[in-house]
């Protein structure tokens, strides 16, 4: 048994949460319960991004004071992650939560203490969607690589982070694999980054330009502690890192691995800035960084800003937390984009759940009722070589999920139990089990052993292939364990077929 510390990104809740943030839930989430059912300790944490400035610009245009602003939409996004079935253990919000602002400023004095910071004047292009400075080489057209906004010319004394004294022992923690990278072009990012010529970096603003929002710089209460700062410290924070250090010792001291899951636009700040601040200040690094691509919609990158993808919470409404976790898991390649549709959602969520997974468990209910009048048989005799071949692919079903899931590729996950599936309705078409029954007038008697060896094998597959689905599809395990369980069995669709609807956008 090993300890497990998981975290997602905390994002900018100036707006509503979209489709692609759904993305990071349910995988960072598939990775949690996947080793909770190896019988790992597992910490899941999430929470909300409440100190950037777009949240006081978005608030402003809202005539709503920030505080209120961040409130209700951080609610949005807890009740997005309840309604995925998201198994946090924890939640933090950082600019309410009372275990944050007293974490962050420990951080910056230890770091201040190592002689890592100096004060400076920086002028340079920002995006405030990013929150952060651009050089002229890493503009597209002027404009913001990652929004394609227009960035603004900002020139102001602030302070800064030695990060360039820490490139080194950066790059060995990832070559070295102290610092696991996955996918592997994530990690080949990373190192070209880095190789590129690391620059120190501007770690406070102005409370002018913050217009008070924010934590200040401990002593200098005319600058706010750069929000990314901020942010990234919530991973320990969370954990009492300034308050109470009981679950930072155990989570993070104490912890085989501590994970972080993001998305791949935010990699500069986990794989370079994030270790450069935990060196400074003398604490262990992240072991993990799991990167996923983006969700667009016909070629456009979904985003809050760009209102350009369904609300993901209509979409639970409308099709079912399982169509989307499962959509997500299947369709999503490692490291390239995935273009979003409610059509493909709708399409792959009817092939492999309700015509698939779920057709497979009704036949097999359907037939326990017919024949055995709801009961369901022990298997008796000794398993043939293809109903031995067929237990062994299920048994093995599960840790071949976890090893998939752990390489951080769902796609082949969702595969492995569609394979099984296929497998298993291939089984049920030769053996035919109704045949076995032979009702027919004029056929001998059946031997019933027989049938009930079928019968009962195929419900305990059932019964494996739901422990196993239940990393990605949990509230559909759930079900299916129901359907076909120990007491008996229920022939209602587990699944059912889908309909297009249409709904809401964020």
């Amino acid at each position: 048994m090993s300890r497990w510390y998981i975290t997602v990104s905390i994002p900018y809740v100036n707006a509503a949460p979209h489709v692609g943030y759904a993305l990071e839930l349910i995988q960072a989430d598939a990775l949690a319960r996947s080793h909770r059912q190896a019988g790992d300790e597992v910490r899941f944490l999430g929470g909300t991004d409440d100190h950037a400035l777009k949240n006081v610009i978005a608030a402003e245009a809202a005539g709503l004071a920030p505080t209120e602003l961040v409130a209700t939409n951080g609610d949005r996004f807890l009740r997005l992650a309840e309604a995925l079935g998201i198994s946090f253990d924890d939640f933090i919000r950082t600019s309410s939560d009372v275990r944050h602002a007293p974490g962050v400023e420990r951080l910056w004095r230890r770091t201040a203490e190592r002689g890592d910071f100096y004060r400076d004047l920086y002028e340079g292009q920002y995006c405030v969607g990013c929150e952060q400075f651009y050089a002229a080489r890493d503009l597209i057209d002027g404009c913001c690589p990652e929004h394609t906004t227009t960035t603004e010319w900002v020139s102001e004394e602030n302070w800064f982070f030695r990060l360039s004294r820490y490139t080194e022992q950066i790059v060995e923690a990832i070559t070295s694999g102290t610092i696991t990278i996955e996918p592997e072009c994530y990690r080949n990012e990373a190192l070209a980054f880095l190789a590129s010529g690391v620059q120190d970096i501007s770690v406070s603003r102005s409370q002018r330009r913050a217009r008070g929002w924010g934590i200040a710089v401990p002593d200098d209460p005319d600058q706010v502690i750069y929000v990314w700062w901020d942010a990234l410290a919530n991973y320990v924070t969370a954990l009492g890192y300034g308050t109470n250090d009981g679950a930072f010792q155990k989570w993070w001291l104490g912890a085989d691995e501590r994970v972080h899951v993001i998305g791949k636009g935010i990699l500069r700040f986990h794989a370079v800035y994030w270790p450069a601040l935990l060196l400074s200040a003398g604490l262990p690094l992240p072991t993990r960084l799991y990167v996923h691509p983006y969700l667009t919609a016909e070629g456009v990158k979904i985003s809050k800003s760009a209102g350009n993808g369904p609300d993901p919470a209509g979409l639970v409404d409308a099709y079912g937390a399982d169509a989307l976790r499962w959509w997500m898991c299947h369709e999503v390649p490692p490291s390239t984009d995935a273009d979003f549709s409610v059509e493909r959602l709708v399409a792959r969520a009817n092939e492999d759940l309700a015509n698939g997974l779920g057709n497979l468990a009704s036949r097999v209910a359907a037939m326990v009722i017919r024949f055995r009048g709801g009961a369901i048989p022990s298997p008796t005799r000794q398993l043939d070589a293809e109903q031995a071949r067929l237990q062994q692919s299920v048994a093995a079903l599960e840790q071949a999920l976890r090893q998939r899931i752990d390489a951080f590729d769902f796609r082949a996950a969702a595969l492995s139990i569609t394979d099984v599936v296929g497998s298993l309705n291939r089984y049920i078409e030769r053996i035919r089990p109704w045949q076995l029954a032979r009702e027919e007038k004029g056929q001998p008697p059946a031997d019933p052993h027989e049938l009930d060896q079928v019968l009962g094998l195929l419900a305990q597959i059932v019964g494996q292939v739901a422990d196993a689905a239940t990393p990605l599809i949990p509230e559909g395990a759930e079900r299916l364990r129901h359907q076909i369980g120990g007491s008996g069995v229920d022939v209602q669709p587990t699944f059912p077929r889908l309909e297009v609807t249409a709904p809401k956008t964020t």
